[in-house]
């Protein structure tokens, strides 16, 4: 699993140099940070939508556009895919009540 995202990173950091008048990609990033969050924001409505639907294509389908643009904010923030799976990975085995305790107040 972590291949794709990998490649995918890559891609999106790729996309930062490309005209936006030939990449999706590139078009979200001139346009700005803003406009990335609405694109997470209108992704994630989908997503609950999808899955209050109970359609297993729709979800899939929906959840995927998720995930590639949160990868795209992520980009633009210049965070890597690989910090939030060490973040994920950080919380493994951890109660959720305790995780939530232990983050910085």
């Amino acid at each position: 699993m972590n291949d794709v995202i990998s490649r995918l990173s890559e891609l999106l950091e790729q996309r930062k140099s490309a005209d936006p008048a030939s990449s999706y990609v590139a078009k979200l990033y001139a346009k700005g940070m803003d406009s990335i969050l609405k694109k997470v924001g209108e992704e994630a409505t989908e997503t609950v939508i999808a899955a209050k639907g109970g359609n297993r294509e729709e979800i899939v389908y929906e959840t995927a556009d998720l995930w590639f643009h949160t990868l795209v904010m992520l980009a633009k923030a210049d965070i890597k895919p690989q910090e939030i799976l060490d973040e994920l990975a950080r919380r493994e085995g951890l109660s959720g009540i305790a995780e939530k305790e232990s983050r910085p107040k």
